[in-house]
């Protein structure tokens, strides 16, 4: 993995990077202070060793933040990037100066609105300086290089590191408060995704059919989608191959609420077209928004 020889000074302290990193600060400390720190619910990462530290110290949580959030950082700075260290290391700050000096009284005493709102709150600030270009939370950072040292992946990583977490709550918050802290885990890793990755869950639709060219006519001009065509065959079918034929296999990226209305419509063209769908992590280039729909 190569790391970049020098800081990109542009772009840590680009308006847009700077204003996602200030705006997830905000409601990471929204999240904690308001919800979280003082009802003992902890979140994944190294926020939640943190609320776990100050329950046995009386060390303030900013402290915290900022020291065990450092090996971390120092550890993106050698494998991931020196300016993805920089912003790291101004979100981390930030956070642990606007943990120190803003302060926000408890919003709710209901223990379910507590773990919601608190991993909601949380996720969105984690989503927005990830969209910034930083982390507040060091246990991504882990997560990424490990992932890439051993054959788990840096999410089973993450997970297996904050299940150990989560055992130290119920240790000594309770197991009430443990279960309540997967909830607020959930909530926030579910919010983050949705922040970096948008709200649009793409999807990869596959058709093989007979009827390839009245399908791609359809799709690009009744659908208004960008498609891929690849060259294969089709008819290779137990106890029979006298049926093979050259076909174009068609491959259109859709949104979920677009999946439902364009199988309808190559179904209604060919009965026993075979389509299959794969789940996208990531859509950068090419045209994939719909301009029209008429189905």
């Amino acid at each position: 993995m190569s790391v970049s020889s020098k800081v990109n000074w542009r772009s840590v302290f680009s308006l847009q990077s700077l204003a996602y990193i200030a705006i997830g600060v905000f409601f990471a400390t929204l999240g904690l202070q308001g919800f979280l720190v003082p009802n003992n619910f902890i979140d994944g990462g190294v926020t939640g060793i943190s609320i776990l530290v100050t329950s046995y110290f009386d060390i303030h949580i900013s402290l915290l933040l900022a020291i065990i959030n450092l090996p971390f950082v120092f550890m993106g700075y050698k494998k991931i990037g020196k300016t993805f260290a920089v912003q790291a290391l101004i979100a981390v700050m930030l956070l642990a100066t606007a943990m120190y000096l803003i302060k926000f009284s408890v919003f709710t005493n209901d223990r379910v609105l507590i773990a919601v709102f608190g991993g909601f709150f949380t996720g969105l600030g984690i989503g927005f300086v990830i969209k910034g270009g930083g982390v507040i939370d060091g246990f991504d950072v882990i997560g990424e290089y490990t992932g890439r040292k051993t054959s788990f992946s840096s999410g089973e990583i993450i997970l297996a590191l904050n299940i150990l977490m989560i055992l130290g709550a119920a240790f000594e918050f309770g197991i009430e408060s443990a279960m309540y802290s997967i909830l607020v885990y959930f909530v926030a890793l579910k919010t983050t995704n949705y922040v970096v990755d948008g709200f649009e869950e793409f999807t990869a639709l596959t058709i093989v059919s007979r009827e390839h060219d009245l399908i791609k006519e359809l799709i690009v001009n009744d659908f208004g989608k960008a498609l891929t065509v690849y060259k294969g065959v089709r008819g290779y079918l137990p106890g029979s191959n006298s049926s093979i034929v050259g076909c174009d296999i068609i491959m259109v990226v859709v949104t979920r609420l677009e999946i439902y209305r364009i199988k309808e419509a190559v179904m209604k063209i060919d009965p026993k077209a075979f389509l299959f769908m794969n789940s996208i992590n990531e859509v950068k280039g090419g045209v994939i928004k719909q301009t029209k729909i008429t189905h």
